[in-house]
C-alpha cells in the first residue's frame, strides 16, 4: 500500500517507510546499507510494521520520483538538498 488509509497504519505504507528512510539517510549510503539499517528495526517497537526488500525499493523509487533523494556517481543514495 503506497498511502495510509482508514485501515492501514502509516508505518505499514510505502510513504511511512520512505519517511523512515529519509530520516536514516544522514550520510550517503548504498542500498545494501540502507537495508541493513532497516532490518535492525523492521517489525519492532521502533518501526511497528514489516516490510520486505521489495517495499524498500518501492519507497526509494517513490522518494526519487518526488525529488527527495538522488544517486551519487559512486552509487550511494543521498537526501537531495534544496541547494543542489
Amino acid at each position: 500500500m503506497l498511502l495510509p488509509e482508514k485501515h492501514i497504519k502509516l508505518s505499514e505504507s510505502i510513504l511511512g517507510l520512505g519517511a523512515f528512510v529519509l530520516q536514516d539517510l544522514e550520510t550517503p549510503k548504498t542500498i545494501d546499507n540502507i537495508w541493513k539499517d532497516f532490518e535492525k528495526v523492521n517489525n519492532s517497537p521502533q518501526f511497528p510494521a514489516y516490510h520486505g526488500f521489495d517495499n524498500l525499493v518501492l519507497a526509494l523509487d517513490f522518494l526519487f520520483s518526488i525529488g527527495a533523494i538522488s544517486q551519487l556517481s559512486d552509487g550511494k543514495i543521498k537526501v537531495q538538498n534544496e541547494t543542489n
